[in-house]
């Protein structure tokens, strides 16, 4: 089966589908016994050539577009391109019926969204919105649309202001600031604070005006 993932990650389409016309059971096959050929497809770091034409070959011969990581987590091919910002491979899994809003994620089981997020994905990230991803305010917080932060209670509004420190969308925290979001709080699943959210997703800038109103950083 190495041969398989090697014709993947090279971008030979020609080699896989010969492949899979003499057996088609590889196109479901776990060559690990975790990954199907399609997460093969859509592993870090992603972006591997002809990814759109290899997921096409292999949905043809029968690849479930919608199948599990078997391990630690339950993502699908979905949760991998998004995590790895591979917008082409994301626009071949939703073109092949892949379920954009499949849960599973490695962030709090959630969406492909989820993890395109949490990831600092941001074009992938878009392109889901784009393509019909439910948005919870999380997500609007992060990707800088207003009239979708709708928050209820201190913990959401808290949680939506890191999410918008973390996704550069200073409209956003300033608005949330305005409205009582406390500029230090850590959210539950890391210890980092907002700035430090900024700062790791490289917005300096954003950074700057959080220290500005008091924030602090263990990283600057």
């Amino acid at each position: 089966m190495a041969d398989a993932r090697e014709m993947i990650r090279s971008g030979d389409v020609a080699a896989l589908r010969a492949l899979l016309a003499a057996d088609p059971s590889r196109a479901t096959a776990r060559p690990d016994g975790a990954r199907t050929l399609l997460h093969v497809a859509t592993d870090w770091p992603g972006h591997f050539p002809a990814v759109a034409e290899t997921i096409a070959a292999l949905v043809e011969a029968g690849a479930d577009v919608d199948a599990r990581f078997r391990g630690e987590h339950a993502e699908t091919p979905l949760h991998w391109a998004a995590s790895s910002g591979d917008v082409a491979a994301l626009d071949a899994l939703l073109d092949a019926g892949a379920r954009i809003d499949a849960p599973g994620a490695v962030i709090a089981g959630g969406t492909p969204l989820d993890d395109a997020v949490a990831f600092g994905q941001w074009e992938a990230a878009r392109r889901l919105v784009a393509r019909g991803a439910a948005v919870g305010f999380r997500h609007a917080a992060a990707l800088g649309l207003p009239d979708q932060v709708t928050v209820t209670g201190q913990e959401e509004l808290d949680t939506a202001f890191w999410y918008a420190c973390h996704g550069g969308q200073r409209r956003i925290a300033e608005l949330l600031l305005e409205r009582g979001a406390a500029v230090d709080r850590e959210p539950p699943w890391e210890p980092v604070t907002p700035m430090e959210a900024a700062l790791r997703q490289g917005f300096a800038e954003l950074a700057g005006w959080l220290r500005e109103r008091g924030a602090v950083s263990r990283r600057s």
